[in-house]
């Protein structure tokens, strides 16, 4: 198994736990961008979202959602992010979720300064789109 993360779900790697479900865990990134920088996962090895059930799906993001108000409370206000894939990012092929606590002055800004801004189309073709999406 070379997945780091199903490693620690394993226990080959230790890692700071602080909270499991049957399908996911949340534990601290052992990378932190900032203090408090957290990760949850399916246990299940899934590189993509639409890889997982919709029960891995329910149990990560219920988790999610209560680990970003603990967060959030203890460091305030929160990233909560997924690069979905290895062409969205993704450095470790399994389903993580990212949340960073932000701070004034931590140099990360909104999701529109990851881009750069002469690579963004100057229109969309809303109607288009949806239409795809609703396929």
């Amino acid at each position: 198994m070379s997945c780091i993360f199903c490693r620690i779900v394993s226990g080959d790697i230790k890692a700071k736990m602080l909270h499991s479900t049957d399908r996911a865990i949340a534990f601290m990134d052992a990378f932190p961008l900032a203090p408090g920088h957290t990760l949850v996962i399916p246990k299940a090895h899934k590189k993509r979202i639409q890889d997982m059930t919709p029960q891995e799906v329910e149990e990560v993001f219920v988790m999610v959602h209560r680990m970003v108000a603990r967060v959030d409370k203890v460091y305030g206000a929160t990233l909560v992010a997924v690069h979905n894939g290895e062409g969205a990012g993704q450095e470790v092929p399994h389903v993580h979720v990212h949340l960073v606590p932000r701070r004034e002055g931590d140099g990360a800004g909104p999701i529109h300064s990851m881009f750069d801004s002469k690579d963004r189309p100057e229109t969309t073709d809303v109607d288009g789109m949806q239409e795809m999406l609703r396929g």
